[in-house]
């Protein structure tokens, strides 16, 4: 069984997200979409708000589950099972930095990480430009499905 998992704040989980699931789902039999707990990260949207909004959204695949966790994410792939990590790559940035963190996680362990484009209409969905939009009283449901299971 092949299992990937995504990790993230996902704060929150945007439509950019959700398109890099609907992709990884057709290469993996299983996805953890996993919500990292960082003590020195604030959210805005706390972890059971965004834990329930994600379950919501995929209540009806069995091959998706939503979970937290704390610590590094190649532990929590050798926990699982899992020898790929799924990212997201809206743009080169992204892939800079991104690259960064596999390079060293392969350097710790065996796992592997898969990257997806994000498609074209969601790249220039950003989760920290989203809450600035929401903070200051803007419409977020173009950005983020479901919007009203979140708040």
């Amino acid at each position: 069984m092949k299992v990937g998992v995504f990790p993230g704040t996902f704060d929150p989980f945007t439509k950019g997200h959700e398109s890099v699931v609907d992709k990884a789902i057709e290469l993996f039999d299983k996805i953890y979409i996993a919500i990292g707990v960082n003590s020195q990260k604030g959210c805005l949207f706390d972890l059971e708000t965004r834990k329930n909004h994600i379950s919501h959204l995929y209540s009806k695949n069995d091959n998706i589950h939503v979970i937290h966790y704390e610590g590094l994410t190649v532990d929590l792939c050798e926990k699982l099972g899992s020898k790929h990590i799924v990212r997201g790559l809206r743009d080169s940035k992204d892939f800079e930095y991104e690259k960064s963190i596999s390079q060293m996680n392969r350097q710790l362990t065996s796992v592997e990480t898969i990257f997806f484009m994000t498609d074209p209409v969601y790249s220039p969905i950003n989760s920290s430009i989203v809450r600035e939009i929401y903070l200051n009283g803007g419409n977020i449901s173009v950005f983020v499905t479901n919007f009203e299971k979140l708040v």
